[in-house]
């Protein structure tokens, strides 16, 4: 019920009279959502509703408090706003009216409310003011909803990661920093268009797919894919798809969260690929042991001779492991100094040397080489790759066959030819290409920008190596 003053008849005035009309819609004024309230020309209080009641949080004193019910008042910016300064005060004293002036009351309890203020001054047929009329319209939950907005923007526009959303026929709607990072193209460039120019020909069929899970309301996770960036270039991708419904909740659309998972790629193909090699390592290690064994026993006399035999071997074997170690990883500056690489091929060679030293197994030809750094590993391991395959299927797994090699620099450029002779008979050349020689060509092509060739002749394997000479340090 809407709370008017009682005077006598005599006494009434201008606004009394105004007042006591509005009473007669009183009911009607007392049913609204919104809170009104009446002030006299000098701003008294003279009439509210229990709406307004609601929005203050308490019951101003009639015809005592001026302007405004409420405790406090603050500016949308949350500094203070004086109760003669609020919108029913401007509003009276320019002698218009005030349409959505905000403000913020502070109710006595704490808590606070946004409101639009709609004040109209009241005039007498003579055209004096004589009081206003406020409407106030509680916008909390409108700000609250801005607020959430605003934050999600912000997010949205911070991240990292691509966030686009596009309407059921896949057409873009948003885009964000993040995704013109990706993918290269500005959001002007792609709002409007089809998602469908990020997808390479060979997944064309993807989109359709994934619209119609969406149209069926399912949320799409970490798929993992493919895109084509603006300058034609391919990034492995995870999407996260979700479902857009409008206030009704029907799917009106799509957004989508995609992350760049190339690195993430690169780094499980470099785990696989050192796995790998450290499984060929021992496989390797326990056939060479094995080979190193039967050698030593065709030429031992006695248990001591074999075991003294076997044991240095092994040694050898150790010490040429020490000098591949780091080629497990790529890029890495072992930092181990220089060698020779006579020197080098020496101590991966030792462990397969001959007893008989009329007949060597193992000839090395060529001039003193320095290799520094990180070389003197990759090559290490390069020639440990080759002795191995020698050992296990070539000219060191016969008790006759040797391995020769030689080396030279010719304008500016390295060349090692490693030749093979009395091993077994080679019919024809592998089918396939090992691990072992997979990973010397990783080496020599991919780390020291040079070239290998191989020549599986009936007598035996001929290889040539070519690096340029300042890419050994």
């Amino acid at each position: 019920m809407i709370n008017e003053p009682s005077h006598g008849e005599a006494e009434l005035t201008d606004l009394d009279r105004m007042t006591r009309s509005f009473g007669q819609i009183r009911d009607f004024v007392d049913v609204l959502p919104a809170a009104i309230y009446t002030v006299d020309s000098q701003g008294r209080i003279t009439s509210f509703n229990e709406a307004a009641v609601e929005l203050w949080g308490r019951r101003p004193v009639l015809h005592a408090e001026k302007w405004s019910g409420a405790w406090r008042l603050q500016k949308p910016d949350g500094s203070p706003l004086p109760h003669e300064a609020c919108p029913m005060a401007v509003a009276l004293s320019e002698g218009r009216p005030l349409r959505g002036a905000e403000a913020v009351a502070e109710r006595p309890d704490g808590t606070r409310v946004h409101f639009s203020a709609y004040p109209t001054p009241l005039r007498d047929p003579n055209g004096a003011i004589v009081g206003g009329v406020n409407m106030l319209v509680d916008i909390t939950e409108r700000k609250s909803s801005d607020l959430s907005a605003a934050v999600l923007s912000a997010i949205v526009e911070s991240s990292h990661d691509a966030i686009v959303s596009k309407d059921l026929n896949g057409i873009v709607v948003s885009w964000n920093a993040g995704a013109e990072s990706l993918f290269g193209y500005t959001a002007a460039e792609m709002i409007g268009k089809p998602i469908a120019l990020l997808i390479p020909p060979d997944r064309q069929d993807e989109e359709p797919a994934i619209l119609r899970r969406i149209r069926n309301g399912e949320r799409v996770d970490h798929f993992e894919t493919v895109r084509r960036r603006k300058d034609g270039s391919l990034v492995e991708i995870s999407l996260t798809i979700s479902p857009v419904r409008d206030r009704s909740g029907r799917i009106i659309g799509a957004s989508k969260i995609a992350r760049d998972i190339s690195d993430r790629r690169q780094a499980e193909q470099q785990q696989r690929l050192i796995v790998r090699e450290m499984s060929h390592r021992i496989k390797n290690l326990f056939a060479i042991a094995g080979s190193i064994v039967s050698m030593s026993a065709r030429a031992a006399a006695t248990p001591a001779e074999l075991a003294k035999s076997v044991r240095e071997r092994l040694d050898a074997l150790t010490r040429a492991h020490e000098l591949t170690r780091p080629g497990l990883i790529d890029d890495i500056d072992t930092g181990g100094g220089e060698q020779n690489l006579r020197d080098l091929i020496q101590a991966i060679l030792l462990p397969y040397r001959g007893d008989n030293e009329s007949t060597p197994r193992l000839v090395l030809a060529g001039p003193d080489i320095v290799v520094n750094g990180s070389a003197v590993a990759s090559l290490a391991l390069v020639f440990n790759e080759f002795a191995t395959n020698a050992a296990k299927y070539g000219a060191l797994s016969a008790a006759e066959g040797r391995v020769e090699v030689s080396w030279a620099v010719h304008d500016g450029m390295l060349a090692v030819d490693w030749r093979e002779f009395g091993g077994p008979k080679i019919a024809h050349r592998p089918q396939r290409q090992g691990f072992g020689s997979t990973l010397a060509n990783r080496v020599v092509v991919g780390q020291l920008a040079g070239s290998l060739e191989y020549a599986w002749d009936l007598d035996g394997l001929a290889i040539h190596l070519a690096i340029a000479r300042d890419q050994l340090g």
